[in-house]
């Protein structure tokens, strides 16, 4: 049983932690001690601010684990000395200057199912969940991912990053082949930039449901390399 460290969880756009459950079942059944964050999903330092809460609370060496937009706040959160490896799941993996929205208008995306309201609340198209969130997932599951959104705000997206720990930390960087909400190209190319340690699994962009397993192996990976 592996006592390496600590693993700290931090969910993406329009989704909870609670996504989570079997990666944390998994990991904390081979001895790990798992954290998992959640954000409010309203401005970038509001999401960094309960991100480093919970790293506060952790002892020993950290593995930081980000999925889609929550790569931005472990890009950031990361820089604490306790952080000592970088998992992104299907992550986005700014570096300094740049923001989510850049990064994700610099390359054609497969769908355009994010829509933004009066008050500059940003949803993922209900009608549009299953097939492009997260198309290997059971209808009546997405069903109700899709009406239990956690909205993100057009600040939190256009605001910029000022550090990049994955430039002085190792990263990891599962590239969900299958994902229609993120491009799986830029997904490569950020990972590739970044010097990360690349996996590839057939998945949708909620990978980390779909493949707990093969999601869980690569944390674990990254947890053994810092022991």
């Amino acid at each position: 049983m592996s006592t390496a460290g600590a693993v700290v969880l931090v969910h993406g756009g329009f989704v909870d932690g609670s996504g989570w459950r079997v990666v944390h079942d998994i990991l904390s059944q081979k001895g790990y001690r798992v954290s998992v964050v959640h954000q409010p999903h309203t401005t970038l330092d509001e999401d960094l601010a309960a991100t480093r809460e919970i790293l506060d609370q952790q002892v020993g060496p950290v593995v930081l684990v980000g999925h889609s937009s929550g790569g931005e706040v472990i890009t950031i959160a990361g820089v604490r000395p306790k952080v000592k490896a970088l998992v992104y799941v299907a992550g986005l993996q700014p570096d300094a200057g740049e923001s989510l929205s850049q990064l994700i208008g610099s390359m054609p995306s497969p769908s355009n199912d994010v829509q933004a309201t009066r008050d500059g609340h940003l949803f993922f198209d209900p009608a549009r969940f299953h097939d492009d969130f997260a198309a290997d997932l059971s209808t009546n599951r997405t069903n109700f991912m899709a009406v239990s959104q956690v909205p993100n705000t057009a600040a939190a997206f256009g605001a910029q990053v000022w550090v990049a720990a994955w430039r002085d930390k190792p990263s990891y960087g599962i590239v969900a082949t299958e994902d229609r909400a993120l491009n799986p190209e830029l997904q490569r190319w950020m990972y590739k930039r970044a010097g990360a340690k690349v996996t590839d699994i057939k998945a949708s962009h909620a990978v980390y449901i779909s493949q707990p397993e093969a999601v869980a192996k690569v944390i674990e990976e990254a947890a053994l390399s810092v022991k």
